[in-house]
């Protein structure tokens, strides 16, 4: 139970009908969840307007509304609250009510296209490993301590974001590791949040039916680091061509790190085998069990802040040699006729290219690479004629499947991703729409020692169809056509 006018802190209050000297049980976005006491935040969503809502939150019990344009009618008793922007105003109000938990924590958020989630979660892994109690909050899972929560959304919306690091701090994490999205950032959903710590990992095409133009994808990703306060870390990626642009602007103490640049943060690759990556990390040869340049740059970056966390290096990367990373992200299996499969989440041009690659370094020479990829329904179609043309620029054969067609039609998804590929490409591929039977296909077609990459929905248990979520796991899959081979 709060006050409202104590819960109002930093809220741009452009009007207010009624009186802010109230009791406020609870905030609520959705009118259905209103109960007796509670402010209602009308939310201009894709889909549906809150403030439609208004009315049915007040009859549920609301005592407050807060709102960008007030109602025609307003009820005796009830305060309205006039602001410009209603995520804004609701990420600030749900900081305060929960008692402003991320003053209580230190709080690193991570952002940038691919990477985010082996980087939040090889930190909580590794800050645990180093005896600290922390809590990770990511696209994969939401974790307290040993206490899975699952994830619905990269990063929640504010209110449940600031009730589950109240519930962090109550349960005693003194450190949070956040995957921080650009659709969070752009939404307000971590608006007011104190961060100890921000990491940009990269920036490539993706999100474009959201953002629209790369250059609004960018400047939301920077405007991350554009409000990180003065007292907090920033860690950039040097190589990236816009690692040096995220920090331009920012008042926290900058960092870098690098495989090619001189940086803060300088690690140098020396082998990369299945086995795992050898990696000096500033002039200190480490052996690490993550794969792939790209997890070279990720296991940099979580260093990076470590060290910014005040932890001492040598510690750091005892206790990094000894973790695997993120569920879904280059995790593989290997059949007893010794097939490699490898799911990982890869669901961006830039992704898909940087696990091929490494897929390639990795090779001896004689092996085919077959790749199983589809695309999502209802996200960015630019991205599909790429993903198809470079899978097959970098795999000996392409099955083209299903992802999360949602609302979509998955042969359309494929056709438009057809349209991306070469005439040499179209000799390379297959369409099979049915994502199980696409996987059972590339098995069959997979000789000893060749590798299959089933990419796109990595830790995914489920695949979205006409809006049912139906069980559906690539490595359980791929697993069990492995063992069916042996029968």
């Amino acid at each position: 139970m709060k006050k409202l006018q104590d819960i109002l802190y930093k809220v741009h209050l452009l009007e207010v009908r009624g009186s802010t000297d109230i009791t406020i049980a609870a905030i609520a976005i959705d009118s259905r969840r209103v109960e007796q006491g509670s402010v209602f935040v009308a939310i201009r969503g894709a889909q549906m307007d809150g403030h439609e809502y208004i009315g049915t939150a007040v009859g549920a019990g609301a005592v407050a509304i807060v709102c960008d344009v007030l109602p025609g009618t307003l009820q005796e008793g009830v305060c309205y609250l006039l602001v410009k922007n209603t995520n804004e105003a609701l990420a600030y109000m749900a900081h305060n009510f929960y008692d402003e938990p991320s003053k209580k924590i230190k709080l690193v958020g991570v952002t940038g296209t691919n990477g985010k989630t082996t980087i939040a979660t090889v930190l909580f892994k590794l800050f645990t490993q180093l005896g600290y109690h922390c809590g990770l909050v990511s696209t994969v899972q939401n974790q307290i301590g040993g206490t899975v929560i699952p994830a619905t959304h990269t990063t929640p919306d504010a209110v449940s974001l600031n009730a589950l690091l109240g519930r962090m701090v109550a349960e005693g994490c003194t450190h949070v590791f956040m995957e921080s999205s650009s659709h969070a950032i752009h939404q307000h959903r971590i608006t007011g949040l104190q961060f100890a710590g921000g990491i940009f990992s990269n920036i490539t095409h993706d999100h474009l039916d959201y953002h629209k133009t790369f250059e609004e994808y960018i400047r939301v990703k920077k405007s991350f680091f554009d409000h990180l306060p003065g007292s907090a870390f920033a860690i950039s990626n040097a190589d990236d061509k816009r690692g040096e642009v995220m920090l331009q602007n920012t008042l926290a103490k900058k960092y870098f790190y690098s495989l090619k640049k001189p940086a803060a943060f300088k690690g140098k690759i020396l082998e990369n085998a299945l086995t795992g990556l050898v990696m000096t990390v500033n002039d200190k040869e480490v052996h690490f069990r993550l794969i792939g340049e790209f997890n070279a740059y990720n296991l940099l970056a979580v260093y990076g802040a470590a060290v910014c966390l005040g932890e001492e290096s040598d510690n750091v990367l005892t206790a990094l040699s000894l973790l695997s990373g993120a569920e879904g992200r280059f995790d593989y299996v290997i059949s007893a006729g010794m097939i490699i499969g490898i799911v990982d989440y890869a669901h961006t041009p830039d992704a898909l290219e940087n696990v091929l690659m490494t897929i390639r370094k990795l090779r001896k020479g004689h092996e085919q690479v077959i790749t199983v990829v589809g695309c999502g329904g209802d996200r960015d179609t630019t991205k599909r004629p790429i993903m198809a043309q470079t899978a097959c620029d970098l795999s000996d054969k392409v099955i083209l499947t299903s992802d999360n067609p949602r609302s979509e039609e998955p042969e359309a998804i494929i056709h438009e991703m057809e349209q991306g590929l070469t005439s040499a490409a179209k000799r390379k591929y297959i369409a099979i729409p049915d994502r199980r039977e696409a996987i059972r296909t590339a098995v069959g077609m997979a000789n000893k020692e060749d590798i299959i990459l089933v990419a796109g929905k990595g830790h995914e248990k489920y695949q979205d169809i006409k809006g049912i979520k139906y069980p559906f796991d690539d490595k359980e899959i791929l697993t069990q056509m492995f063992g069916e081979l042996n029968k």
